[in-house]
C-alpha cells in the first residue's frame, strides 16, 4: 500500500469508530505523554480505544495518521520511513498497532530513534500482552509510559448492554461498603441474569457483533495468538503449539486445579520442563492465570499453585460443560489481576496482597473452611444481596 493510500484507510477507520462507549483505561492515560505503549490480549479492544482518541481529540486530516505495523506497506518501506515522511509533512501524532506484528526485528530500536529524532512527534503504539517490554527494551523502557488493557469488566458489560452507567470501586469500598453499593445496581439492572451472560460471552468487547458465533471466533481468537502472535515474539516449534492448544483444552474441563506439573506434562505429553515453559508463555499471553505460592523459602516463593484460564468466556469457548465452581473462581481471579496481588493459600481459595482472604463458591458457601481468620471473606454466586463478611461474587466485576 503506498503511503497516500495508508492515509486514506486511517481516514475512513477514524470517521467510522463509534464513541458513544469508552473502555476504562481510556480517561486513565496519559494522552500528553510524547510516547505511549498500551499492551492487552488480543482483543480487548486496543485498536477501537487508539481510533476513538484520534476522533475525539485530535483535529481531522493529515496531521495524525493510524497504521496497522502489519500493513504490505513495510514489505518495502520501515517505520522510520513513514515516521520522516509523516514529520516533514506537518505530522504532529503516529498512532501505530499491532508492533509485534512489525515484519523486522528491530521495531523497538526504531521507535527509540522516533523518539529521539522527532522531539514534537507523538507516538501511540499498541503490542501483545506477550511483549516482554521491562527485560527486552530497557532504552524504550524509560521514553514511553505502558498500560495494560483488560477485557470487559463486568460493569463495563453493564454499560455495554445500555443497562447504565455504573462507577467502579476499589476493593477497600467493596469490602467495606458493599451493603451501600448493592441497592442501587440492582434495582437498576437484572444483575443475575445478566453476570451469566457476562461469564458466557461478556469479557471481549467482539461480543457486540455477534453472540451467536462468539464462542467461534474467540476460538479463532485463540489460533491467531498461538499461531501468529506466539511466534513473533518466541522462537517455538509448531509441534508446541498444538501441544498448548491441547493444553488449554484439558484445563478448560478441569474442576479448580491444583498444579501437578509433572503429571500434566504427562498428559499433554511433554517434559516437566516444557510445560513450565508453556505455562509461562500462555500467561503472558493472557490465555492464563497462574495462581502462586506466597510463603516459603527463597526457592519455593513463587510457585504455580493453581492454574485457571484467563476469563470464563475462554472456558465455554473451549468446553461444552465447563464446572462451575471454577468458572466462579476465574471470574474472581480475573477482575482482581487488574490491580491486585492473588497468591494461593492452604486455608482460602485466593489471598489478596499479603492481607484479605477469600473463598469463593455458591449461595450456600459457608465460612467453616476460613473461620477465625481475621481479614477473610466469601464470594457468593447466584445473590444479588450479601451481609457482613458475605459479598455477592457479581460485585467483584465493579473493580475497574
Amino acid at each position: 500500500m503506498e503511503i497516500i493510500e495508508m492515509y486514506a484507510n486511517s481516514t475512513r477507520l477514524i470517521a467510522a469508530v463509534s464513541t458513544s462507549q469508552v473502555r476504562y483505561l481510556y480517561s486513565r492515560i496519559d494522552w500528553s505523554a510524547r510516547m505511549i505503549c498500551i499492551k492487552g490480549a488480543r482483543g480487548v479492544g486496543k485498536t477501537t480505544l487508539m481510533l476513538q482518541y484520534l476522533k475525539q481529540n485530535v483535529p481531522q486530516g493529515d496531521a495524525a495518521i493510524y497504521v496497522s505495523l502489519d500493513d504490505l506497506y513495510f514489505t518495502e518501506h520501515r517505520l522510520l520511513d513513514l515516521a520522516e515522511y509523516h514529520y516533514l509533512h506537518g505530522g504532529t501524532h503516529l498512532f501505530l498497532d499491532e508492533v509485534h506484528r512489525y515484519p523486522y526485528s528491530n521495531w523497538a530500536q526504531e521507535l527509540k530513534n522516533i523518539y529521539d529524532r522527532y522531539p514534537n512527534l507523538h507516538v501511540v503504539f499498541t503490542g501483545s500482552s506477550l511483549l516482554q517490554v521491562d527485560f527486552t527494551m530497557s532504552d524504550l523502557s524509560r521514553r514511553a509510559v505502558f498500560y495494560t488493557l483488560q477485557g470487559l469488566s463486568f460493569r463495563e458489560f453493564l454499560l455495554f448492554e445500555g443497562e447504565g452507567d455504573f462507577p467502579s470501586y476499589p476493593l477497600e469500598q467493596i469490602l467495606a461498603e458493599h451493603t451501600r453499593i448493592v441497592p442501587d445496581i440492582v434495582a437498576r439492572t437484572s444483575v443475575i441474569a445478566l453476570f451469566e451472560k457476562y461469564l458466557q460471552y461478556g469479557y471481549y468487547p467482539f461480543y457486540k457483533e455477534t453472540v451467536a458465533s462468539y464462542s467461534l471466533r474467540l476460538q479463532q481468537v485463540i489460533n491467531v495468538i498461538l499461531e501468529n502472535d506466539l511466534p513473533a515474539v518466541e522462537k517455538i516449534e509448531y509441534a508446541s503449539i498444538r501441544k498448548m492448544r491441547h493444553l488449554l483444552v484439558v484445563l478448560s474441563r478441569m474442576v479448580p486445579f491444583t498444579l501437578n506439573v509433572t503429571k500434566m506434562g504427562e498428559l499433554i505429553g511433554t517434559t516437566r520442563q516444557q510445560i513450565v515453559r508453556m505455562f509461562e508463555i500462555l500467561e503472558r499471553a493472557a490465555l492464563l492465570i497462574i495462581l502462586r505460592s506466597g510463603k516459603g523459602n527463597l526457592r519455593q516463593l513463587g510457585k504455580p499453585e493453581k492454574i485457571y484460564l484467563d476469563n470464563a468466556n475462554l472456558m465455554y469457548a473451549l468446553s461444552a460443560t465447563p464446572d462451575i465452581g471454577t468458572l466462579r473462581e476465574t471470574f474472581f481471579a480475573n477482575q482482581l489481576k487488574q490491580a491486585h496481588t492473588l497468591t494461593a493459600s492452604d486455608r482460602g481459595d485466593f489471598l489478596i496482597d499479603e492481607t484479605w482472604l477469600f473463598e469463593v463458591g455458591g449461595k450456600t458457601k459457608t465460612f467453616e473452611q476460613i473461620k477465625d481468620i481475621p481479614q477473610s471473606y466469601l464470594a457468593v454466586d447466584d445473590v444479588e444481596y450479601g451481609t457482613g463478611n458475605r459479598i455477592p461474587l457479581w460485585l467483584f466485576g465493579f473493580l475497574y
